[in-house]
């Protein structure tokens, strides 16, 4: 539903049961992507994607917790899940944190694809990749420096990039300068996160260490943790949105009781008729959750985005 709030914006929420799932893109990359890799998956668990266009240049971080505050409907508080990839994952994540530290209503749970680092950037992959791809923006141009990335990536990496990239224009190298000097959560912040998250990471991504994201799953008290890889990604991006679905599905049902995660698919269910068939996406998620070793356990299909998603190869 839209509506005005008291500054004139206009809000958005879907108020029907608290189904809307905020997902924030990665530094350099766009709502194009998260639509591409989550609107589906999603869907096939009735839930509804809001992908937020980044404010290009240095705003983007102030950009994303605008659309944040924007989606949290004050009568509902957290009725909505929330998260995004790499960036988009530690802004939601900050921002969660942020709302139990000031006793407001938080979301009802967290999707965080490829977490790159934990409190300050330092000297993690990723941020050096940022600052390396903003300094090579700034002294080559955006045609020379996708060009390069092409060279060094898969076919449909490169064309990723350069789509995402052209996108941002002449102000990509501040958004990635801004995304090098962001913290990320805390390891207090990832405590406090008292609601079920679900985390993604990559086993072949060195942009985006999968030991980032073990420690996520160690440092939160609810979470799932589900791997794959970026080969499997090229090949289908849903594989992310599918892996984070899984993933949260799994810290949800570990957080209560079996009967309680039934509920939910069964209200699902109710409001997604035409996924009740037999093979729908719905159905092997229980599949998956009811047999994590058949070919969908920690290793299941999904992947990619980040603080420079797609990460630039070698």
């Amino acid at each position: 539903m839209r509506r005005p709030d008291r500054a004139g914006r206009r809000r958005v929420h879907d108020r029907t049961n608290g189904r809307t799932v905020v997902l924030l893109p990665g530094s350099g990359s766009d709502e194009v992507f998260v639509t591409a890799a989550f609107h589906r998956p999603l869907a096939a668990l009735g839930w509804r994607l809001l992908a937020p266009r980044p404010v290009a240049g240095r705003g983007v971080v102030t950009g994303y917790r605008a659309a944040l505050d924007a989606a949290v409907d004050p009568d509902e508080g957290g009725a909505l899940l929330v998260g995004g990839v790499s960036l988009g994952a530690h802004v939601a994540a900050r921002w969660a944190a942020d709302r139990v530290a000031r006793g407001l209503p938080g979301p009802l749970g967290l999707l965080l694809a490829l977490p790159a680092w934990t409190g300050p950037p330092d000297g993690a992959p990723a941020a050096v990749a940022a600052r390396a791809t903003a300094a090579s923006l700034r002294r080559d141009g955006l045609a020379a420096t996708a060009a390069s990335a092409r060279a060094g990536t898969p076919r449909w990496l490169g064309d990723e990039l350069t789509r995402s990239w052209s996108r941002h224009g002449d102000r990509l190298a501040d958004s990635l300068a801004a995304t090098a000097d962001e913290p990320g959560p805390t390891a207090a912040d990832l405590a406090a996160l008292r609601m079920p998250v679900g985390i993604v990471g990559l086993t072949d991504d060195p942009v985006h260490p999968v030991e980032v994201a073990s420690a996520w799953r160690v440092l939160v008290p609810c979470a799932a943790l589900v791997t794959t890889t970026l080969a499997a990604t090229g090949r289908d991006p849903e594989t992310l949105g599918r892996a984070v679905a899984l993933a949260w599905l799994r810290a949800f049902s570990a957080g209560g009781s079996p009967l309680t995660l039934a509920a939910l698919l069964a209200r699902c269910d109710a409001h997604s008729p035409r996924l009740r068939a037999g093979g729908s996406p719905l159905t092997l998620a229980r599949r998956r959750l009811s047999h994590p070793a058949g070919g969908a356990g920690p290793d299941a299909p999904p992947g990619p985005a980040s603080p420079g998603w797609p990460p630039r190869r070698g």
